[in-house]
């Protein structure tokens, strides 16, 4: 940060991401006013791309200590779409928000990287509606622009549901030498001018009307929430393998979708509330970052329990922003003395050089 107070902005709003409660508002700070926070989002001259690139070098540095014995580690490049719905107008980015599957706000396309225990959220475009680059032109976007140290060092795969199993989007993972599990419409043609709902056996390597290499098709059934019936979802490889594997493959897909709940629900990401566009996307890369360094937090309790967030983003705090920690303990010892004296506790608290 360019200057010291713009660093305590910083460390007020990582704390309010920390606390894991999905509404980290800055009205909510104990350290920083609302204003403060605000201008700090919306007017202040630091690089967000200064910060995206400090927070890739130190994921490429926790990546590099990942050796595990054997063959090449898998690389889950993991693709889908997310809503933040919103109400009300946005003058500031009001082509930003569209309706999408019947939801109005800001629809995210996240590219999602798994590798071993690790989790990064690794990028993101916004899709515009209609008239704008697809979903499926967007995530091929951000495949491409994948560090080349990340395809040397692990084994990558591409997975993404049914929006991303355009003939456009296979074409260029091909071309990127790439290959990919991705969903697929039960009626798409295949060239002899069947569909796929008429196939029969699980496996079988067949030619998609528009793609000039065959895939193996395989299926499985998923009984949604509510539903009485199970429903056939179709599932496609640009790579020969058994169907009981590009199906174990396709369920890896559905990480994401956790991921997007706790992004919410525990960091807020989709509670900003910023009128300038410089602002959500602030807002958007911060809660992003509070996310990873809480996954870190949780690793460094080899714990194999599911994540409890609310620790391990106490954990990160501790560690990393212990100046703010001690900040809100005085703070709460000085609102609680009353109290304490009436109990006849004088707490009397002295610096010392360390």
């Amino acid at each position: 940060m360019p200057s010291a107070y713009q660093r305590q902005s910083l460390k007020a709003l990582l704390e309010l991401f920390f606390r894991a409660q999905g509404a980290p508002l800055p009205e909510h700070s104990d350290l920083k006013s609302a204003s403060a926070l605000s201008r700090f989002l919306t007017v202040y001259t630091w690089s967000v791309r200064q910060v995206i690139r400090h927070m890739r070098q130190a994921v490429r540095q926790e990546l590099k200590r990942y050796r595990p014995r054997g063959r090449r580690p898998h690389l889950q490049v993991i693709l889908d779409m997310t809503t933040l719905e919103k109400r009300g107008k946005f003058k500031a980015f009001s082509d930003l928000i569209s309706v999408f599957h019947g939801k109005r706000g800001v629809h995210l396309v996240v590219l999602y990287l798994v590798v071993g225990p690790w989790r990064v959220p690794w990028s993101f475009r916004v899709y515009r509606g209609k008239g704008q680059p697809s979903a499926a032109q967007l995530g091929l976007t951000l495949v491409r622009q994948l560090p080349k140290w990340l395809k040397r060092a692990f084994k990558a795969r591409v997975l993404a549901d049914t929006a991303f199993g355009s003939v456009d989007f296979l074409q260029g993972i091909r071309q990127l030498k790439l290959h990919a599990i991705t969903g697929v419409r039960y009626d798409r043609k295949l060239t002899n001018g069947r569909h796929l709902f008429e196939l029969h056996k699980p496996g079988q390597r067949v030619h998609l009307q528009g793609l000039s290499y065959p895939v193996t098709i395989a299926w499985f059934y998923l009984k949604r929430d509510g539903a009485k019936k199970r429903s056939k979802r179709y599932v496609l490889s640009t790579e020969p393998l058994k169907a009981s594997t590009i199906v174990w493959w396709g369920r890896h897909r559905w990480q994401i979708e956790g991921f997007f709940k706790t992004a919410k629900h525990r960091f807020g990401l989709h509670r900003f509330g910023q009128q300038t566009l410089l602002g959500m996307y602030r807002w958007f890369v911060l809660s992003l970052v509070a996310f990873i360094l809480a996954h870190w937090g949780y690793l460094s309790l080899e714990s194999e329990a599911l994540p409890d967030w609310a620790e391990a983003a106490a954990v990160v705090l501790e560690v990393a922003l212990a100046d703010v920690v001690v900040s809100l303990l005085l703070a709460d010892i000085e609102r609680k003395r009353p109290l304490l004296l009436q109990q006849g506790i004088d707490v009397q608290i002295t610096r010392c050089k360390i």
